[in-house]
């Protein structure tokens, strides 16, 4: 409800008039800069009532409009009151639109922290209504600020650890991608026996040195009786070296003198040159690989040589992808306002390249109903849900984990695009769901700010290391939150430093400039000149393909 039904006028009701004059103030200004940003290039225009969260319209109700939120782990709630906007704190009494409105953990829900239903259930029916939410401008409902970028990744990383490990025992050609749950040691020293590094002739002894004719020592052959001093046989690389020897002797180092029957050599010899002794790389027992090391192919013949047929390592996590929305399309061109579903293609290879085991987009529509059915019955680590974040007449996600009892972790961000994404915790010991705005560039900001680092802890898979990168233009910014910029990187010229350079197409709704990037540029609230370094963010396949060079800048 979101106002009276009679003329008469309700007690409170000159509060929410002032409320809802401060909003309308509040977002006429937000657009009003959000356009400036377009027209000087790259701004995106963020919704505040789409559930894609980029269309630019006016939100269709003001204020925080969910049910009641439970008490909160101390160090996530310290997140979602950190990065107070100075537009916002000139109103004490005005209100974020609902569609970036942060969850409140300091309200009076039950303090077993789970959501109180504002609706009682109707008797027999199989479901319970969903929650009433709270009038516009109600001053006990004014929602803080929410979290900076930076304090929603690690909420996100702290949630994805916080699950008991888990442990799987895999087959080699099974591990790869999978992170190490333990510590590799070695089984054996590498090289077990002292083996020929080249083909050529063992020696034992000051030459020059007799030899017989014959193949002489090949790999994968048992131990070879003692070289008498004197002596030479033919070594193959890799094979084990008779005990007494002094050299290997390579073969273009080495004259052979048929008739007399005597090997002379080319070049001085050395003790114990071209000769691998045991244990040259490793003894058995010695640490290898870290725990949380990622399986790659590399690691894996590492871990083969020295004596594995198994890696203990952590399940990759599982992920389920629920496609919300009644106007998309599956296939063919869009007609009568119905448009192709982009985010149902992107997101399952997206995730899988993030290192997570994904099963296939579900399309759900704007059904209520369903959207809950399957968040009940989901059996995954992760949920990922697309578009209905925010707070228009069909987007369904709050309402329906309000129904749940899910814990809401994050519940807007302070970036551009994106900002209407959320993180929630279905149950104590149930799986995460990352809401993600529907507009694909604004999924891709959520997919990279909540999803990467929670799949990341789950995972046990090491968090990217941030690095910075000189940016070669300037790059516009929102006056308060953080923008994530597609970029893709160039060589400096003549020896200058090598740089990122932005790429237009980056409109919330836009998939031009991302597909086209290798990363994606943090820029902090206002912008950055250029010559400016800033974050990188670099995507799963970087780096950037020949192609891109010049297109999108």
């Amino acid at each position: 409800m979101t106002g009276s039904d009679g003329p008469h006028r309700e007690p409170g009701s000159d509060v929410r008039a002032a409320g809802s004059a401060s909003e309308r103030a509040r977002e006429e200004e937000e657009r009003a800069v959000e356009q400036a940003l377009a027209l000087v290039g790259g701004a995106d225009r963020s919704s505040r009532s789409d559930r894609s969260g980029g269309s630019g319209e006016p939100p269709s109700r003001g204020g925080d409009t969910r049910g009641r939120r439970g008490p909160r782990d101390e160090d996530l709630d310290a997140g979602r009151s950190s990065n107070t906007h100075a537009d916002r704190s000139r109103d004490p009494q005005a209100h974020r639109s609902s569609d970036s409105a942060p969850y409140d953990g300091r309200d009076n829900a039950p303090r077993d922290g789970r959501a109180a239903p504002a609706t009682a259930p109707a008797r027999g029916s199989e479901q319970p209504p969903l929650p009433d939410r709270t009038l516009p401008g109600d001053p006990a409902k004014t929602s803080p600020p929410p979290p900076s970028w930076d304090r929603a990744r690690a909420v996100a990383a702290r949630a994805g650890r916080g699950g008991p490990p888990t442990t799987i025992r895999l087959p080699l050609d099974r591990a790869p991608g999978h992170v190490l749950a333990e510590a590799l040691g070695a089984l054996t020293d590498l090289p077990s026996f002292d083996t020929s590094a080249m083909d050529g002739w063992a020696v034992a002894g000051p030459g020059p040195w007799a030899f017989e004719a014959g193949a002489g020592l090949l790999a994968g052959r048992g131990p070879a009786a003692a070289l008498p001093d004197g002596t030479a046989v033919r070594i193959a690389t890799g094979a084990r070296v008779p005990p007494e020897t002094t050299a290997v002797i390579r073969s273009e180092h080495a004259h052979v003198d048929e008739a007399r029957g005597l090997l002379h050599a080319r070049r001085s010899v050395v003790t114990g040159q071209d000769i691998r002794p045991r244990g040259q790389e490793c003894r058995s027992g010695e640490h290898l690989v870290p725990a949380g090391t990622v399986v790659t192919p590399a690691v894996l013949g590492l871990a083969a040589a020295a004596g594995y047929d198994a890696l203990p390592v952590v399940p990759r996590p599982r992920v389920d992808i629920l496609v919300l929305g009644d106007e998309l399309l599956n296939a063919g061109l869009p007609h009568d306002g119905l448009i192709r579903d982009a985010l149902g293609p992107m997101l399952g290879p997206w995730l899988r390249a993030l290192g997570a085991e994904v099963s296939g987009a579900r399309r759900l529509g704007d059904d209520a109903g369903a959207l809950r059915d399957a968040l009940a019955s989901s059996d995954a680590d992760l949920i990922v849900t697309t578009g209905g974040t925010a707070a228009g007449p069909v987007d369904h996600v709050h309402p329906v984990l309000d129904a749940l009892g899910a814990e809401l972790l994050v519940d807007g961000v302070a970036v551009r695009p994106g900002h209407p994404m959320l993180l929630a915790r279905l149950s104590p010991d149930g799986p995460c769901l990352v809401g993600l705005p529907g507009n694909p560039l604004a999924a891709v900001s959520g997919l990279l700010t909540l999803a990467e680092p929670l799949l990341a802890g789950i995972a046990g898979r090491p968090a990217q290391d941030p690095y910075r990168a000189l940016v070669h233009a300037e790059v516009h910014g929102h006056p308060h939150d953080t923008r994530l910029v597609p970029v893709v990187h160039r060589p400096g010229r003549a020896g200058g430093r090598d740089h990122v350079a932005p790429l237009r197409y980056n409109g919330p709704a836009m998939l031009r400039g991302i597909a086209a990037a290798d990363g994606l540029a943090v820029v902090p609230p206002g912008g950055v000149r250029s010559g400016t370094e800033v974050e990188i963010l670099d995507l799963p396949w970087a780096p950037a393909t020949p192609w891109t060079e010049g297109c999108f800048t």
